[in-house]
């Protein structure tokens, strides 16, 4: 069911090679133009920003430091097409034009930098603990054991981070048409619904597609070399170098910058437009409101337990083709929105499908891997012996789901069902290509008075939106609290 939509798509695209009907659309060069520069700037931009910062948090000690890394994940929480409409009200209020790709490049580092953070956070904190304090008996500052041991060491988890980025900017649609830059995951939806040209949506659904495998095959390999280098090296925590003064301020300041910009740009915006938070109001909201969360509900439930058979089945089963299996159906996070509404309305359409369904079964391809990431880690931490010692006992595998792995699952389970949910309410290419005639969810009616540059009417669907983001990234504060605090104990 996951792998359905995109074989159909490529299918599509083959028959379309045989016929010469093959097509890019009249705009389809300068579209890949503007998605590999923004790729490529938003990677140079965003990595730059992910990685100092995770070098700071992790491996530098200053007032603050606690509370800045957990406001790093703030990003997670505002979806980038608010942040670049909130810059377009606000730059015209002040005369500044906000527009084009050095604008786009901004937007879209501060919205996925946390990625890199992340990733390059882990790698800092467990990796080369021998080495940085070889390098603090010798008197190396924190600048030279960052630039000669850290920064080698954590590059292929800086390449991964980068990768998801990428994946992130490929499947964008509302930022890049805020800010009018021609991208491939608008090409494809301007194609297909207002061109007539389906053949021209298939042709740059497939680039994108191609583009999207060529990140998911280098984060893969990235992550793979950033766990082998890490069994290389000595483990444990490494050392925290404490900085004072002048030192300390900076590193306050370039770790509080980007989560400032990138929540307090919205905020900015919303506490400016206070006055017209009751005059906003319609009733319209509520029943926007109710789509979204009820949209949000059932893929929580639905992805949740494909996630939750799919990793079952995997630890109980060894075979190789089921790895491979539950591997690819988790590659639906990487297929940007626009590519996979694209290829559901092209299987929906004469099967008759209706589009709520279609939605939901995208919703459920594209975030399976949200909500079976979790479940896999905490699985991998559980013993075989386990498994055993219960079977041992007499009971059948439904009793050892039911008595054992459930309740110890239950955490996971119930976060990366909140991720699923919340990324559900923000996403906007796949809803807003699939979703019935006149069936609007708050991120579409965010989108469209933006677009109609009527901010001031989408502030109570933003700000819900935010509400929620900001519930999802509370989730993941209690397991990145635990890995600060490991680092200070020990210092």
């Amino acid at each position: 069911m996951a792998l359905l939509p995109v074989l159909g798509l490529v299918g599509e695209g083959l028959q379309g090679l045989r016929n010469g009907n093959a097509s890019l659309g009249s705009d389809g060069v300068s579209q890949l133009r503007g998605t590999l520069v923004l790729l490529v700037g938003t990677g140079l931009a965003g990595g730059l920003l992910g990685t100092v910062n995770g070098w700071l948090l992790a491996n530098c000690r200053f007032p603050g430091r606690h509370w800045l890394r957990i406001a790093q994940l703030l990003p997670l929480a505002s979806p980038s097409y608010l942040l670049a409409a909130t810059l377009v009200d606000l730059g015209s209020l002040h005369g500044l034009r906000i527009h084009g790709l050095s604008w786009g490049v901004a937007v879209m580092a501060l919205s996925t930098y946390p990625y890199v953070f992340l990733l390059s956070t882990e790698s800092f904190t467990i990796c080369g603990r021998r080495q940085l304090e070889a390098c603090r008996c010798l008197g190396v500052g924190p600048w030279n054991s960052f630039r000669r041991i850290a920064l080698p060491l954590a590059l292929p988890a800086i390449g991964a981070g980068i990768a998801l980025m990428g994946m992130e900017v490929v499947n964008d649609y509302g930022a890049v048409q805020l800010l009018g830059i021609p991208s491939l995951s608008a090409g494809i939806l301007q194609a297909w619904q207002m061109d007539g040209n389906p053949a021209g949506a298939v042709g740059l659904a497939l680039i994108t597609l191609c583009i999207v495998m060529l990140l998911v095959f280098g984060e893969r390999r990235l992550r793979r070399r950033s766990r082998r280098w890490a069994e290389g090296v000595a483990g444990g925590e490494s050392p925290a170098w404490p900085l004072e003064g002048l030192r300390a301020v900076l590193a306050q300041v370039l770790g509080g910058i980007p989560p400032l910009l990138s929540l307090g740009i919205p905020l900015v915006w919303a506490c400016h437009n206070l006055g017209q938070l009751a005059a906003g109001w319609q009733p319209e909201l509520l029943l926007l409101t109710a789509r979204s969360l009820s949209l949000g509900l059932a893929a929580a439930v639905l992805t949740g337990l494909a996630a939750l058979l799919l990793a079952i089945a995997k630890r109980w089963s060894r075979s190789r083709w089921l790895g491979s299996v539950t591997f690819l159906a988790g590659m639906g996070y990487a297929i940007p929105g626009a590519v996979l509404a694209l290829a559901l309305l092209l299987l929906g359409g004469p099967w008759q499908l209706s589009p709520i369904l279609l939605l939901l079964w995208g919703y459920s391809d594209r975030f399976l891997a949200v909500g079976k990431g979790g479940l896999d880690a905490a699985l991998e931490r559980l013993s075989p012996n386990l498994d055993e010692a219960a079977t041992g006992l007499g009971l059948r595998w439904p009793a050892v789901l039911r008595r054992v792995h459930l309740p110890l699952l239950r955490g996971p389970l119930l976060v990366g069902s909140l991720l699923v949910f919340v990324d559900t309410v923000k996403e906007l290419p796949l809803t807003l290509a699939v979703r019935p005639f006149d069936f609007d969810t708050l991120s579409i009616r965010v989108f469209q008075y933006a677009s109609d540059e009527r901010l001031a009417a989408a502030l109570w669907p933003a700000l819900m939106i935010l509400t929620l983001g900001l519930l999802a990234a509370t989730a993941l504060i209690p397991k990145l609290s635990r890995e600060t605090d490991q680092p200070s104990s020990s210092g």
